[in-house]
């Protein structure tokens, strides 16, 4: 059984191997979904690949209806209003597995996801009986309508206005980027009631008033859809408020955590796709004589894409495990469900956004190795690494943007100790202490290493309130510094425990990983600390960083060199 643990705590609570949840540890059910979803992928959507990268809305809604026959679509759902009512480790591995193409991932997790996900957590039983079973059959495909063009990331400053009128809400306004837009039946829109009360509403795309704009000429995942959305007058029965008038943000916020964290595993799947790609080139090309797998800068890259994705599906699985200990129990019959369900996923949000800046960050990485791999053939449209790296890109905005994420990861836990909610301040007064202590080589290596981790963020976060106190939220290159060292600390110490578990599976893995994340940590925080000190204080900070990012050095090229064995053999 995991412990029940609160976000941020992991600074300053160790945790033991078997204390964390990684995906060796899903049940049997888990991998027959994992099996069920590989299977109707094989069958239903990749014969299919070319024609819904090619813009064939029909095909790409074919397929997620048949995804919906096999209650892939509904996982999460209960089994009242049509769903599969598993849990959250389901729902994950499904993400993982239908996201081996940027475009089909885009049509299922923005219906299963955004357009589900908040009907299932603030629906009235009405609206649940009404448009539940319709979106689990993919009878009806849903959408999300929270940006405008001026209010993408500052949510609150949408303009689109509800006024009531009688038993109706009129709506007027647009949203911009709306993922499955263009063939959506139910949105869920976001507007102020009297300009004033943020408030969201299921609008049915059938209604007067309703009409959506051109698709939208993007960089990548060409193939799902992507438009702005008008009302003009729309009559809105006021039974399809969704939550409560003014507390529209409860649901935004909310969804977008879960978000957020579900974009991890949407990576990680992308990322392995374009692993198996590269590896497949590498066997079959050759050059000088040999397969280009046979070359060491090339085993480089191959070793460094599993490295890196080895800490985002660690990352993911940790935070899943943390949010599924405090939903132990859990039934939607239960009174409050709801609520529980959101105040878990709430409890991570900081970890959440981290999954998502370095998940997304780890897939841009290897789907520009990919590339490279492949030389001329990557940049050319018959391959499919191209269009990885064109899908991939998107991730860095979707859920928030990597930059706004940063500020919340660290801005959040902050805030959360200045209520008294988060003791960082006696924490960050234990790891001064610590750092000025003489140095102790006891324990192995790279605990050690996950240990001064952590303590070099607690050393930053008291650094930087001292010198900031309340202005510290306009600090955004200090708080996004603070959230790289924080993101960096907690891939390591994941990484860490899961490679305990694995043994000598995972060593040169571990082994690599935590020691160039420590170089990324002491870059950052030197620049963190230049920023919140001066002086001889300064000199001090640095002679601490200067100790607590040392590390006994490891044969990092070899190292990969094993690595990259291994996954080419695989």
């Amino acid at each position: 059984m995991l412990p029940k643990t609160r976000g941020g705590e992991f600074l300053f609570r160790d945790l033991q191997p078997e204390e964390i949840f990684t995906p060796e540890d899903l049940s049997e059910e888990h991998k027959d979904v994992a099996r069920a979803a590989q299977e109707f992928w094989n069958g239903e959507v990749e014969p299919h690949l070319e024609a819904i990268a090619a813009g064939d809305h029909d095909a790409a809604i074919a397929a997620l209806r048949k995804s919906a026959e096999l209650g892939l679509t509904a996982i999460l759902t209960p089994e009242a209003y049509g769903g599969m009512e598993m849990d959250l480790p389901a729902a994950m591995v499904v993400a993982e597995q239908v996201a081996r193409d940027g475009s089909y991932a885009a049509w299922h997790g923005a219906h299963s996801g955004i357009g589900t996900t908040p009907l299932v957590l603030f629906g009235t039983e009405d609206q649940k009986r009404r448009y539940l079973p319709k979106l689990s059959s993919a009878e009806w495909i849903g959408a999300y309508c929270l940006s405008e063009a001026h209010a993408g990331s500052d949510a609150l400053a949408a303009k689109t206005r509800a006024e009531r009128d009688g038993d109706h809400y009129v709506l007027n306004g647009q949203k911009m980027w709306i993922t499955n837009g263009g063939r959506a039946d139910l949105f869920t829109v976001f507007a102020k009631v009297n300009g004033e009360q943020f408030t969201a509403f299921l609008v049915e795309a059938a209604w007067p008033g309703v009409s959506r704009g051109a698709e939208e000429k993007k960089m990548g995942i060409k193939g799902s859809s992507t438009c702005a959305i008008y009302f003009d007058n729309v009559r809105v029965p006021k039974e399809n408020v969704l939550g409560e008038i003014g507390r529209g943000h409860i649901i935004a916020f909310n969804i977008l955590n879960l978000g957020r964290l579900k974009l991890g595993p949407f990576a990680v799947g992308a990322a392995k796709q374009v692993l198996a790609l590269s590896l497949r080139y590498a066997r079959e090309r050759r050059a000088f004589g040999s397969a280009i797998a046979e070359f060491g800068a090339i085993r480089h890259k191959l070793a460094e894409m599993a490295i890196r994705i080895f800490a985002a599906e660690s990352m993911s699985w940790r935070v899943v495990g943390q949010v599924e200990a405090l939903l132990e129990g859990f039934a939607w019959s239960e009174p409050d469900a709801a609520n529980r369900y959101l105040k878990a996923v709430e409890e991570f949000a900081p970890e959440c956004s981290m999954v998502k800046v370095f998940a997304s960050e780890m897939l841009d990485y290897v789907a520009d190795e990919g590339v490279q791999i492949h030389g001329g053939y990557g940049y050319h449209a018959d391959y499919r690494v191209e269009r990885a790296y064109r899908d991939s890109r998107i991730n860095r905005i979707f859920e928030g943007t990597n930059e706004i994420n940063r500020l919340l990861a660290t801005g959040m836990l902050l805030k959360r100790a200045a209520k008294g909610q988060l003791d960082l301040a006696g924490a960050a007064r234990k790891a001064a202490e610590a750092a000025m202590a003489p140095a102790s080589a006891d324990g192995p290596e790279n605990a050690r290493l996950v240990r001064q981790a952590k303590q070099i963020v607690l050393l930053l976060m008291g650094a930087a309130w001292q010198r900031y106190l309340t202005e510290l939220d306009k600090q955004q290159e200090v708080l996004t510094g603070i959230t790289d060292c924080m993101m960096d600390a907690f891939a390591m110490e994941s990484v860490w425990l899961r490679a305990e578990r694995l043994g000598g599976r995972a060593a040169d893995t571990c082994d690599v990983f935590l020691r160039c994340a420590m170089e990324r940590i002491g870059t950052a925080a030197r620049a963190v600390s230049s920023a919140c000190a001066e002086g001889d204080a300064l000199r001090t900070q640095f002679a601490l960083l200067r100790k607590l990012t040392r590390y006994e050095p490891v044969d990092v090229i070899a190292a990969r060199r094993r690595i990259a064995a291994g996954v080419l053999q695989s």
